[in-house]
């Protein structure tokens, strides 16, 4: 067998299997999308938070990806000092749908007070966030366990 060929060979085989240890897994991704959404809410950067949610977004209250991300800007301007402590309890994966129970507290400045916007001192806000897998990425479409704030 030539060099080439061995090459060649070496090169279908390694390569699928390089690509199968390193692409990250549906819980990685979901738990990087909590993570990086934590981060643009404590940045308030509207469009990094709402890049994590799914344009068919519903949820209990009737807030919609538009109403959502209104609200979101509005929040912005009235707080500031963001703090977005979690932690992901469960992550519950079925092909291309997937349930998250995170238990959340957010800690904000607003005016010269800062106090707890989600959860409190004696405990975090239980919420159950549902997603869908959206070609290769999860995005948020459902949210319950929020209180309602509008």
């Amino acid at each position: 067998m030539s060099k080439k060929s061995v090459a060649l060979l070496a090169l279908f085989f390694v390569v699928p299997l390089i690509v199968y240890l390193l692409w990250p897994s549906d819980e990685a991704r979901i738990r990087t999308l909590f993570r990086e959404g934590a981060s643009a809410i404590e940045a308030r950067n509207i469009d990094d938070v709402m890049s994590e949610v799914s344009f068919n977004y519903r949820d209990e209250h009737g807030l919609s990806y538009l109403y959502l991300k209104k609200l979101m800007e509005r929040a912005f301007k009235e707080v500031k000092d963001i703090d977005v402590d979690y932690d992901i309890k469960r992550i519950d994966i079925r092909g291309d749908n997937a349930t998250a129970d995170v238990d959340v507290r957010v800690v904000a400045t607003r005016g010269a007070e800062a106090g707890y916007i989600l959860g409190d001192s004696a405990g975090p806000l239980h919420i159950t966030f549902s997603l869908d897998k959206e070609r290769t990425e999860w995005l948020i479409t459902k949210t319950e366990g929020l209180p309602r704030m509008f």
